[in-house]
C-alpha cells in the first residue's frame, strides 16, 4: 500500500508474518531522521551507531548528523565487495562494544547495498539481535537490498552464504542523495528495477520504456514513480513470501548468471546492477528457448535492458560461469532452480534448466558481452621522470 507523507513522501508498507514496518521514499527525509525513529522507538537509545563509508560519510555525514542532539556514533566500512566478509562483521562489533553498546543499542546502515547487507547482518547477530534502521544511498539499495530483512556477508565461494533474516524498523529512502551518484551507478540501479517490471509489473516496464529520458535525467518525480513501484512490488512479494520458500525466488532473476559473472570476474569488472543485467539477457535466451516468452517480447525487453546500459564488457569462459552455478542459494539437493519470465509482468520458477541450456545462454551473453564497451577503469600514467 502507498500512502502520502506530506508533499514530498510516499510511505509503503512492508507486512510480513514476523515484522511490519514502513519504506518512506522521497526527500526531506535526512533533515527530520532523529524524529522519525524517535516515533518509531518511543525514545532514542541511549547508543545510536551509524554504519556507513567514508565516502558517504563526506557527502552527507553532516547532513545525516543535523537532525540529531546527540551525534551517533559512527563505523566505517571501505567500500568494495571485497569488505562485506565475516572478518569485517566481527571488527564492527567488537567496536561497537568498546563503545558501550548494548541490547538496546540501535544500528543505522547509511550507504549502499554493501552497508545495508552487513549492517542488517550485524544488527543480527549482536547480542542476538538488535533493532537497526535502513538509509539506503543508493538507487539499488533503495528499490532492493534495503527492503526484505534479508541480511548477510560472503564467502570466498560466493555471495550472501552467510546471512540472516532480520526486519529493520524502518527504511528511509531519501531522493536527494542519489544527485551525488555517477551515471554509472544510477543506470546500474536501474537494472533491479527493470528487472521489477519483467517479473512483475508490466505498468513499470511500460512507464521505463516511455519516460527513459527523464529517468536518466533524475527528475525527481519520475525517479520517485520507479522507486515505489519497485518498492511496492517487493513489498508484495515479501509479504506473501517472507523466507523464500517459493514466490520470493522470483525476486532473483537475472542473479543466477549475474552472480555467476561476478564470481567468476573477482567483483573487480562490473557493478552488480550490470552483473544482473546480463543475467536478465540470458535468461531472456531461455526464456525464448523455451517459449514462455516469444521472440519479439525477448527482444523489447532487451532494449529495455540496454537503453539503461551501457552494460560494460567482460571475458570469462562459459564452463567458468556454468560452474560458479552450482553455489546458487536457490539450488536445492543439487536441482537447479532458474527464474524464467512468462509474458512481460510475470514469471516463474523452474526446477529443470540442464547444464546444456545453462552454458548455450551462457555463449550468448558473451558473445553480447564482446560487443559491449569496456568500461574497467585505467590506472593512472606514471609521471614521467625528469632528467
Amino acid at each position: 500500500m502507498v500512502l502520502y507523507d506530506g508533499k514530498s513522501v510516499q510511505t509503503i508498507r512492508v507486512d510480513t508474518p514476523s515484522a511490519r514496518y514502513e519504506v518512506h521514499a522521497g526527500s526531506g527525509l535526512l533533515a527530520s531522521l532523529a524524529p522519525r525513529i524517535e516515533r518509531l522507538a518511543g525514545r532514542l537509545p541511549r547508543r545510536v551507531f551509524v554504519l556507513t563509508s567514508p565516502e558517504i560519510w563526506a557527502l552527507w555525514g553532516e547532513a545525516f548528523q543535523k537532525s540529531f542532539a546527540e551525534a551517533p556514533i559512527a563505523l566505517f566500512l571501505p567500500a568494495g565487495e571485497k569488505h562485506k566478509t565475516l572478518r569485517s562483521a566481527e571488527s564492527l562489533a567488537r567496536q561497537m562494544i568498546r563503545a558501550g553498546a548494548d541490547r538496546g543499542s540501535l544500528l543505522i546502515a547509511f550507504g549502499g547495498g554493501i552497508v545495508g547487507d552487513v549492517g542488517g547482518f550485524l544488527a543480527a547477530i549482536f547480542m542476538r539481535g538488535i533493532a537497526y534502521v535502513q538509509v539506503p544511498t543508493t538507487f539499488l539499495a533503495q528499490v532492493d537490498s534495503s527492503v526484505g530483512g534479508k541480511t548477510g556477508v560472503n564467502l570466498p565461494e560466493g555471495k550472501n552464504l552467510v546471512g540472516s533474516f532480520h526486519h529493520p524498523l524502518a527504511v528511509f529512502a531519501e531522493i536527494s542523495v542519489l544527485n551525488t551518484l555517477s551515471g554509472r551507478e544510477l543506470r546500474a540501479g536501474l537494472m533491479e528495477s527493470v528487472k521489477a517490471g519483467i517479473i512483475r509489473d508490466r505498468a513499470l516496464v511500460r512507464f521505463m520504456e516511455e519516460r527513459a529520458d527523464e529517468i536518466l535525467d533524475r527528475e525527481p518525480k519520475a525517479l520517485e514513480r520507479v522507486i515505489a513501484a519497485s518498492i511496492r512490488m517487493k513489498a508484495g512479494v515479501v509479504g506473501r513470501d517472507e523466507r523464500e520458500g517459493g514466490l520470493r525466488m522470483i525476486l532473483n532473476f537475472g542473479h543466477t548468471l549475474g552472480h555467476a559473472v561476478e564470481q567468476a570476474t573477482r567483483y573487480k569488472v562490473l557493478l552488480h546492477g550490470e552483473a544482473v543485467g546480463w543475467g536478465m539477457i540470458a535468461a531472456l535466451y531461455i526464456a525464448r528457448l523455451r517459449g514462455t516468452v516469444s521472440r519479439a517480447q525477448a527482444e523489447r525487453l532487451e532494449e529495455l535492458i540496454h537503453r539503461y546500459g551501457p552494460l560494460p564488457r567482460f571475458d570469462v569462459s562459459a564452463a567458468k560461469l556454468v560452474s560458479a552455478t552450482g553455489a546458487d542459494k536457490k539450488n536445492v539437493g543439487g536441482v537447479r532452480r532458474f527464474v524464467l519470465p512468462i509474458g512481460i509482468g510475470d514469471s516463474g520458477v523452474v526446477e529443470d534448466v540442464t547444464a546444456g541450456e545453462l552454458r548455450e545462454a551462457a555463449e550468448y551473453m558473451l558473445a553480447e558481452a564482446a560487443k559491449a564497451p569496456d568500461l574497467t577503469p585505467k590506472p593512472a600514467p606514471k609521471p614521467e621522470k625528469q632528467s
